[in-house]
């Protein structure tokens, strides 16, 4: 077991990772490429490329300062083998995940009074998740802009962006993301995701960023070439290819720095946390302890910070309150258990996971687990799954603040995980839907809708990427395998019928229509 200290605060002005600006012009480039023994700087002004030795330090880490780099430079690392690579540190790639790094310097960017925002606290949130790419007819941070008045006059207090760290093509749900600290140029600059935090807190919303510590993407993380023997740890797996090897400090550092970068340099109110339990890490403290408690403390004390978990597990140890009522690690976790049980009650579904929450895995009815949940957060705080195969799930709740759960009756996956990405009102009625909406928004808990859901939206919202050649093969084939095991789609004839994530006709198609 992997002990580490935890270092009181980080400054992600000097960031390890990736450039800092430093005083007289002068730009730090800086990589970690542990499995390398000779890294170039590639360095390009007006079309004019110069390579310039990064000379080796300690621990495998490889940094330059220079002279020769201004803001808006491209920049790539050559490797000794004569490979190009971007910074997976990069601020922004104008030419997608297998391009050149364009250099940014954050201190140019005027915050103006925005910089006096401090947020809102955790029982003012009314979350709602959006998607970026689908929000508006555009599917950029800009056309995002222009549907925050009509948010503030619903009623929402805070919106939570899907992740829009850099992915492979023009359409990906974000969870394919390959460089973290870059906002996918799809969406716009930089800047533009910036004016998007900036226009809404002055409009009094909070932004949210949904970010994926648990795996990288298949197409363009070159992490791999270059660092893979401390980057990765092969003895886990994931769904997703090897686990990210945590008990290392370098690693660690990695996507804690992530985490304060995204809330100091575009000043996001939270970051929602994707499938912790997929995250393999024994260590003392574990990777979201450490993470959580570094950037409490890294922090203005007088900002509200928010942090959110996704964890299968029901690993309530992670939302315990300390004596001032302050969160000890995350505020909230979103919880599924509710929603399980409301969809089950409002739709008549009892297939998949669903099974734990009706009598025929138990001798409890739905509507018992669904009180649970409202009483006491989780359904199952330590009670066997019969889903997960007769293993024991969660751990006791009921001591929780209720405030400690996000509720919803829709979110990104459980529409988007359905073959055809229907929402509710496909499969419910109208009647049922609003009695569900009125509990779970009424509810002590956080409440949160998933974009379109105030107007019952039409539009599906399907899984869509962009990979090419036979990466895109296999996600078309295993998308349609995922299915087979439903009785529905055990004809590989009907499995065809399943929407093509590769298609873009399956993006657009999931675009709000704000006809409606």
């Amino acid at each position: 077991m992997q002990e580490h200290s935890v270092k009181a605060t980080y400054n992600i002005k000097q960031m390890p990772f990736g450039t800092n600006f430093l005083s007289n012009e002068l730009v730090e480039f800086n990589l970690w490429a542990p499995d390398k023994t000779n890294i170039k700087l590639c360095l390009t002004n007006a079309n004019k490329t110069i390579e310039i030795d990064m000379p080796a330090k300690s621990d495998g880490w490889f940094s330059i300062v220079t002279d020769k780099a201004y803001s808006d430079s491209m920049y790539q690392y050559k490797l000794d083998d004569g490979l190009k690579v971007p910074d997976p540190a990069s601020r922004y790639q104008p030419l997608d995940v297998h391009g050149p790094s364009q250099l940014i310097n954050p201190d140019k960017y005027d915050w103006g009074p925005d910089i006096k925002w401090k947020g809102r606290p955790w029982n003012e949130v009314i979350l709602y998740e959006l998607h970026i790419g689908t929000f508006t007819e555009q599917g950029t941070f800009k056309a995002a802009e222009e549907k925050l008045d009509y948010l503030v006059d619903l009623g929402i207090t805070a919106i939570e962006l899907m992740p829009v760290a850099d992915f492979p093509g023009k359409k990906n749900w974000g969870y394919d993301g390959v460089l973290l600290y870059a906002p996918d140029s799809s969406y716009g600059k930089p800047d533009d995701l910036k004016n998007l935090i900036k226009k809404a807190h002055q409009k009094g919303l909070m932004v949210f960023l949904d970010v994926v510590y648990n795996h990288f993407g298949p197409d363009g993380n070159y992490l791999y070439v270059y660092a893979r023997s401390k980057f990765f740890n092969e003895k886990f797996k994931t769904p997703w290819g090897d686990a990210i090897n945590f008990e290392n400090k370098s690693v660690r550092d990695f996507f804690i720095y992530n985490a304060l970068y995204w809330l100091e340099e575009y000043r996001f109110d939270g970051l929602r946390f994707d499938a912790v339990h997929a995250i393999n890490d024994d260590s003392k403290p574990d990777i979201l302890q450490e993470l959580s408690q570094i950037v409490r403390n890294s922090i203005d004390s007088d900002r509200h910070i928010h942090l959110v978990l996704e964890n299968d597990n029901n690993q309530s140890h992670y939302l315990r309150e300390k004596k001032n009522f302050k969160p000890r690690y995350f505020n909230a976790q979103w919880n599924d258990d509710y929603h399980h049980c409301s969809h089950i009650l409002t739709t008549g579904e009892d297939k998949g996971y669903y099974i734990d929450y009706t009598p025929i895995a138990t001798k409890q009815d739905t509507s018992y687990y669904l009180a649970r949940c409202l009483l006491e957060g989780f359904a199952y705080q330590g009670e066997i799954s019969k889903y997960k195969n007769n293993e024991l799930r969660g751990e006791k709740s009921s001591d929780l603040n209720p405030a400690s759960f996000v509720n919803f009756i829709q979110n990104h996956d459980q529409i988007g995980n359905r073959a055809f990405g229907d929402r509710i009102t496909k499969i419910s009625s109208i009647e049922a839907i609003k009695a569900a909406a009125c509990l779970y928004i009424l509810a002590p808990s956080i409440p949160m809708l998933f974009m379109g859901e105030e107007w019952a939206a039409s539009t599906p919202f399907l899984f869509f990427c962009d990979f090419n050649d036979d990466l895109a093969d296999a996600v078309r084939e295993g998308r349609r395998n995922e299915f087979a095991k439903f009785p529905e789609f055990s004809d590989p004839e009907v499995r065809k019928t399943i929407p093509d994530p590769i298609d873009i006709k399956t993006f657009e198609t999931s675009k709000l229509n704000w006809k409606e």
